[in-house]
């Protein structure tokens, strides 16, 4: 895999809520504070989103994806001056699959999907994101009105087997909208989420992706980026934030996490994988890069809680709200 599905992989993002709503008239709806990445698209009209603590708010229209990663409070709204409504009003439990319908509908249509990221250190992906990520462009917004309109249609329009193609396109448009923020807006920041819109460092971060246990030396990174062993590394630390070495160390670590909480391998099996000659060595490494012993991070993960199941409450119909005076 590439270098971004490895690290969703691990990360494994989940949509345990897809749905949306269709608002007509005048309204404003005010959402809490969540977890994970809320992924969401406007397939019909447009309206207006406001993130706490962004000073400006985002016109939305027709096409638009926006992501919001940061799990901040947010509002839609017809007109921003109006009061708001709890999104809990619309969306009393957890729903899968529905829509809710507002004022009667017909105006604005925005599906989408909540993911949870499930994996260790989803912080490190999450991070790395502005509180928005609005996908604009006509080009881009092309690329996601497929599996936009074909969501819709699942939701509307109930099959069997619906409910797993809603959440795969879901994931599509999760993994789509990442992409397009990468080849537009992802210049400038430090980290890999950044570093894989660089050639150049995007090739050593994929041959570490590629064979994590081989014995990489600096010099054959820089060779897989076509630099010198000097300018690779300065330019490496300064885009990623740390040196190739502490990279593949780190990544060699999540990969390993991973392992001990979903597998039956034995530590002395994964250290081998990942190109530890002794079971020591690498429990060395895994202890300063994850903070605990490797058969204390299976133990830990492997007694978490089993995530929960999403509830299939249908949807309510709001009734119509109010003009503002």
């Amino acid at each position: 895999m590439d270098p971004l599905s490895d690290v969703l992989s691990l990360l494994k993002p989940r949509s345990y809520m897809f749905g949306g709503f269709d608002a007509g008239g005048d309204w404003s709806i005010r959402f809490g504070q969540h977890e994970g990445i809320k992924c969401y698209a406007v397939v019909s009209g447009q309206c207006w989103l406001a993130v706490e603590g962004v000073p400006d708010a985002v016109r939305l229209t027709t096409g638009d994806c926006f992501l919001l990663p940061r799990g901040r409070p947010f509002r839609n709204a017809s007109d921003l001056d109006l009061p708001s409504i709890d999104a809990r009003t619309i969306f009393p439990t957890p729903v899968n699959g529905g829509i809710a319908t507002i004022n009667g509908g017909g105006d604005v249509s925005i599906v989408g999907g909540h993911f949870a990221l499930a994996g260790d250190h989803a912080g490190e992906l999450l991070s790395m994101l502005p509180p928005i990520v609005h996908i604009r462009k006509e080009a881009d917004k092309a690329a996601l009105r497929w599996s936009m309109e074909r969501m819709r249609q699942e939701l509307r329009e109930p099959q069997p087997g619906g409910f797993l193609v809603a959440q795969h396109l879901a994931d599509m448009m999760l993994v789509q909208a990442l992409r397009l923020h990468l080849a537009e807006g992802a210049k400038g920041g430090v980290g890999w989420l950044f570093a894989l819109a660089d050639k150049q460092m995007s090739a050593a971060i994929e041959a570490m992706h590629g064979d994590p246990a081989h014995r990489w030396t600096l010099q054959a990174l820089a060779e897989h980026a076509g630099m010198s062993r000097s300018s690779f590394a300065v330019r490496f630390k300064a885009t990623v934030g740390a040196s190739p070495m502490e990279y593949l160390t780190r990544w060699r670590m999540l990969m390993a996490g991973d392992r001990l909480a979903n597998s039956g391998d034995p530590v002395s099996v994964i250290a081998l994988s990942l190109g530890y000659e002794s079971e020591s060595a690498f429990s060395t490494a895994f202890k300063r890069v994850m903070g605990c012993s490797p058969r204390q991070h299976g133990r830990e993960r492997k007694a978490a809680t089993p995530w929960p199941m999403a509830s299939t409450t249908p949807a309510r119909s709001i009734p119509r709200m109010a003009a503002k005076g």
